[in-house]
């Protein structure tokens, strides 16, 4: 049976990224598969790593929590808005404070790449954005999508990673973003 965590990077639980994450859950219910889910803006944590590299900063409880279901999980999903080509601060926070030497990679001596400690486990993205997806790819080369899938995912071992890019969110139709939660509903329930 497989095991998903599903972690939600919109810092606010009346957003459309929360109605997402909740269809693709019900979804992957049909399947067997084991569900595990985060909010990231429901933990307690600081988000700057204050000390870098250098020195690691005490991981609080919740946190502790988090590297631990991301090592369970053999599937992790990730749904989070793009805001200025990126993502939300917490999320970004998350991350850094989570996706730490040791914890997700391993440097090695004399070598400019690490190992991968997620090596094994598969991902799926599913980004909502105000900007088309056609601008995305041909003037910004999709920033967001490629530090978090090949800059962070990737770099830790996670592979393959699907995406679901769903825009243009501001202005949309109820039929529009109903089509989609109805689409990613039926993502969760084909995860196989």
């Amino acid at each position: 049976m497989k095991k998903v965590l599903l972690i939600n990077g919109h810092p606010d639980p009346e957003s459309y990224n929360y109605a997402l994450a909740r269809a693709y859950a019900e979804g992957l219910a049909t399947t067997g598969a084991t569900l595990q889910q985060i909010d990231i803006a429901s933990l307690q944590f600081n988000p700057n790593l204050q000390h870098g590299y250098r020195k690691r900063t005490a991981l609080e409880p919740d946190l502790l929590q988090a590297i631990e279901q991301i090592k369970w999980a053999d599937h992790l999903v990730w749904v989070f808005p793009m805001w200025w080509y990126g993502y939300p601060a917490v999320m970004k926070g998350f991350i850094d404070r989570t996706f730490l030497p040791g914890i997700t990679f391993e440097y090695i001596p004399n070598k400019p790449l690490p190992k991968k400690l997620l090596k094994g486990k598969t991902g799926h993205i599913i980004i909502t954005a105000d900007t088309p997806g056609w601008y995305n790819y041909l003037f910004m080369h999709r920033p967001a999508i490629n530090q978090f899938k090949k800059g962070t995912l990737a770099f830790c071992g996670v592979h393959p990673v699907k995406l679901t890019y769903i825009a243009p969110i501001r202005d949309s139709s109820e039929g529009f973003r109903k089509g989609w939660l109805e689409k990613v509903r039926q993502e969760g329930a084909s995860f196989r």
